[in-house]
Parts: C-alpha cells; sequence; structure tokens
C-alpha cells in the first residue's frame, strides 16, 4: 500500500514537473548595443509585456508576439538609453493597442508615466516599479509580483553595474539604489540586466550582492571607483539621445522617434 502511494506520488510529480510555467520568459539580444530585450506573457489570457525594445529589432518582437498568440499591451522602458533607440514607438505601429510606458523622472515621451511603487498589470501577473536612479535618475527595476525574478536596466549589471558619468548620473545614488531597491529582494531572485558584454545570461539578487566586483565595496570606495572609470562613449549617443530629447524640442505624436 505505501509502495503504492509513493508510485502515485512519483507520478503527480512527474507529471507537474512537465507542465509549462504560468508565465512565459523569452529574453532576446541586439548585438550591436549588447541589448537585453525581455518578453513576458501570461500564458493563460495572452496577454503581454516588453522591457526594452530596441528600434532594430522591433520588427523580430512583433513577430514573435503574434508566433505565440500573444497581445502586447505595454512596451516598457527601465529608462533612456543612450546606446540605442528604443523600439518602443514602432511596436505601437505594428501592434495597434499596445502601449508605451517610461519614468515620469525620465524627461522622455509616452504613453503612460509611471512611478516607484506602480504596478505594470499583464493577466495573472504583475510587475512592481522599483525606482532605481543613479546611471540616470529615470532609472527603474521591474520586479515580478512575486519577486522571483528582477528585470534591473543598466542599474544591476552581471558583475558590474550602469556608468555614471553622464546622463545626470551619480554613483553615490547609484549604490543607494542598488543595495535598497534590489539586493533587499530574496537571494534566489533572478536578476536580468538589460545588457551583457561577457556573454552571461542571468544572475541572481544573492551572487551579485556577494560577488559584484564594484557593489561589494563600501560606498565611498564605489563613488572613487565609477568616478574614474574614463570609459568611451557609446557609439551611437548621439541619435538615441537626440530622439529621448526630442519631447522638449516639439516632438509629435506623429514622430514615431520621438515616443518611447
Amino acid at each position: 500500500m505505501a509502495g503504492a502511494v509513493l508510485r502515485v506520488t512519483q507520478r503527480q510529480l512527474s507529471q507537474r514537473g512537465r507542465s509549462e510555467a504560468p508565465i512565459l520568459l523569452r529574453q532576446m539580444f541586439e548585438p550591436v548595443s549588447c541589448t537585453y530585450t525581455y518578453l513576458l506573457g501570461d500564458r493563460e489570457s495572452r496577454e503581454a509585456v516588453l522591457i526594452d525594445p530596441v528600434l532594430e529589432t522591433a520588427p523580430r518582437d512583433a513577430q514573435l508576439i503574434k508566433e505565440l498568440g500573444l497581445r502586447l499591451l505595454y512596451a516598457v522602458n527601465t529608462h533612456c538609453h543612450a546606446d540605442h533607440i528604443t523600439g518602443s514607438g514602432l511596436l505601437r505601429s505594428l501592434l495597434p493597442g499596445c502601449q508605451s510606458v517610461i519614468s515620469s523622472l525620465s524627461g522622455a515621451q509616452a504613453d503612460l508615466h509611471i512611478e516607484d511603487g506602480d504596478s505594470i498589470r499583464f493577466g495573472r501577473f504583475a510587475l512592481e516599479t522599483r525606482a532605481s536612479p543613479g546611471h540616470t535618475p529615470g532609472c527603474v527595476t521591474f520586479v515580478l509580483n512575486d519577486q522571483s525574478m528582477a528585470f534591473t536596466g543598466d542599474a544591476l549589471l552581471i558583475r558590474g553595474c550602469g556608468r555614471t558619468d553622464f546622463q545626470q548620473g551619480c554613483a553615490k545614488t547609484l549604490y543607494h539604489s542598488v543595495h535598497e531597491k534590489i539586493f533587499t529582494l530574496p537571494g534566489n531572485c533572478l536578476v536580468y540586466p538589460a545588457h551583457d558584454y561577457h556573454g552571461f545570461t542571468v544572475s541572481t539578487v544573492e551572487e551579485e550582492r556577494t560577488l559584484n566586483p564594484r557593489l561589494t565595496l563600501s560606498c565611498e570606495e564605489f563613488v572613487k571607483l565609477m568616478d574614474n572609470l574614463n570609459l568611451p562613449k557609446p557609439q551611437q549617443i548621439g541619435e538615441p539621445l537626440a530622439t529621448w530629447t526630442s519631447r522638449s524640442e516639439g516632438g509629435g505624436a506623429g514622430d514615431l522617434g520621438s515616443w518611447v
């Protein structure tokens, strides 16, 4: 009898292990700026969000969304990227009903502006907005409602972090953002950054909390390090920043580049 119960339990566990996860996640890569774009969808309602789309790969993303039978509600940006043009505006055209989203502190134009604590809902899921400024004033991290994964933009990279030497960056602010808004998440929370330049795709909060060579320093040491990186400017910096600032120069809804 006990053996029969054990066999049934094992069979149930095996069947459960083969079932699909309720959330659909796809990580996509744009090689020129080394940017990751993330597609998250609810398998039940088919509602989806896209994080950090890139203009050149927006048609690829739209095609995938159609192939998977998803309905894109939001194209969201973790911040104003200086190394590429966002694909949010084009996605609004390719997938009618999609709305662009960015922080209200970004200075960029969008359909929806979000603030710290706001939730972006899709089906049974939601992304919590955590303000994580420092790389730029408008940086945010998106945390899935069960805190199993965080999309950290440029605030926290795998074994690194975003630079703070332009776009009104501040090393001290970034240090406190990461330690207070990201490192306070559960240790097994998966970290998905906006970029990677070394072939990594995902980390965890515990890994970065204990192994990140920059963010395991004291705040004073971190600021000194960041102030002396002397990095070259991104190759594509001119056009993306002109696009982001077009709002203040009168860019309108008819110009897809002026919208995030």
